[in-house]
């Protein structure tokens, strides 16, 4: 062992032999502190991340294949579900991330009652769409059922909608589609949801794509698009681009088919929240770095009170030949021991408070601002230990400046310092 760790290893903080000094204790929590924002900010944005991610991927299909063309009219821009479908099987390593294929269509509507009305967008889906995150999130009844010619009519709404319009399970209501002429179906709701995910809340019901086919005239495979599930999100942008590839290959290939087709990815159609949530990364990089100015303000005051209260010794060691260098590392050393102690005490309540949040929901929000109605908590290991490695990393560089205050001290003065 250096001799160095050796007697900063016997020494002990501060005067007192059962605790430092008050400006000592001070530093520690201080520190402490920083530690518990440091680890409650990067636990609560990772949190924010992983809940509107999930939200956006489970909402919103992952891949789109929507007619190229350009125009609003329902069936100038359908697409059909068997030639998506081929492309899809003759693209193998595509096919092995896929989750879930399903022919969707979206329909402005009109829900009316007898004392109300509301406009909102109708999404009809088809057997095979994956209705997992809106199951997760039914507050009354089910998701709509395929089974038979009865089952066309059945929808599911938010709460947000059930409430304005005084709309409950199992109630009939008129849902009305205007384009050349008005068309009326008398739908019934199954399924009340609360995604607290307000832009869909408010703006989305779901139902059987056979209503919408029947509303446009189409047949039984055509839709607005096809919406693709993936396992794997990492590699979206390129599967994206490989998949339009290969449609339109088949494309031109195909003499019958005329059809240009479109391949947009989720992080395109949902571009605003994905920036905002960027975003939110600066401001924890803000938030680290203001915490480790503090940290290691507070870090330089303490270093300079353990040499304060240890000149006398720092004299005797000059005395005896030791050297500058060797006298800064012990002073080092001994401050780390501050560093360890906060590191430890500051770890365990910060990850005790994130706990705590994570399985009590004790801080709530505001959903309509948040699209959530708690602080959402994800904690990982591999970020924590980088962030604790970078703290102890920044506070052995932060003491290596003003530990040169050990080369000013004389042993002659010293000596004499009481």
């Amino acid at each position: 062992m250096r001799f160095e760790v050796f007697i900063a290893s016997k020494l002990k903080l501060g005067n007192n032999e059962k605790s430092g000094s008050p400006s000592l204790n001070v530093a520690l929590i201080g520190i402490i502190l920083a530690i518990v924002i440091m680890i409650l900010s990067v636990v609560i944005v990772m949190g924010f991340k992983k809940e509107i991610t999930t939200k956006i991927n489970s909402l919103d299909s992952h891949l789109k294949i929507s007619n190229g063309a350009i125009g609003i009219d329902d069936n100038f821009s359908k697409v059909d579900f068997r030639e998506v479908s081929n492309a899809l099987k003759k693209d193998s390593e595509l096919s092995q991330n896929i989750s879930s294929v399903s022919l969707i269509a979206e329909k402005p509507a009109i829900l009316k009652t007898d004392n109300d009305f509301k406009g909102l967008q109708f999404k009809g889906v088809d057997a095979n769409y994956d209705y997992t995150f809106l199951q997760n999130h039914l507050i009354e009844g089910r998701v709509p059922s395929y089974e038979n010619d009865d089952s066309t009519q059945e929808i599911i709404i938010s709460s947000t909608i059930a409430k304005q319009l005084q709309l409950n399970l199992n109630d009939k209501v008129f849902t009305y589609f205007i384009d050349d002429k008005v068309k009326v179906r008398n739908c019934r709701i199954v399924g009340i949801f609360n995604t607290d995910f307000d832009t869909f809340d408010k703006a989305f019901i779901v139902g059987n794509i056979a209503l919408l086919q029947s509303v446009n005239n189409w047949k039984m495979h055509e839709g607005n698009y096809v919406g693709v599930n993936l396992n794997d999100l990492s590699s979206v942008s390129k599967d994206a681009y490989d998949l339009y590839g290969k449609l339109a290959l088949q494309s031109i290939n195909d003499n019958d088919n005329s059809t240009v087709y479109n391949v947009t990815n989720t992080r395109q159609n949902n571009i605003s929240y994905h920036t905002w949530l960027g975003m939110l990364d600066m401001n924890v990089v803000i938030i680290l770095v203001l915490m480790v100015i503090v940290s290691g303000f507070t870090l330089i005051s303490a270093l300079l009170m353990v040499v304060l209260e240890r000149i006398r010794m720092i004299g005797l060691m000059k005395a005896l030949g030791a050297e500058n260098s060797s006298i800064r590392r012990i002073f080092i050393f001994l401050t780390h021991k501050i560093i360890f102690k906060s590191i430890i005490i500051g770890n365990v309540a910060g990850i005790g408070l994130a706990l705590l949040q994570k399985h009590f929901h004790i801080i709530k929000l505001n959903p309509e601002a948040y699209y959530m109605n708690y602080v959402p908590i994800d904690i990982n290991i591999t970020s924590l230990v980088l962030l604790n490695v970078g703290i102890l990393l920044v506070s052995y560089l932060t003491l290596i400046g003003p530990s040169y205050i050990v080369s000013t001290i004389k042993p002659t003065s010293s000596m004499r310092f009481e």
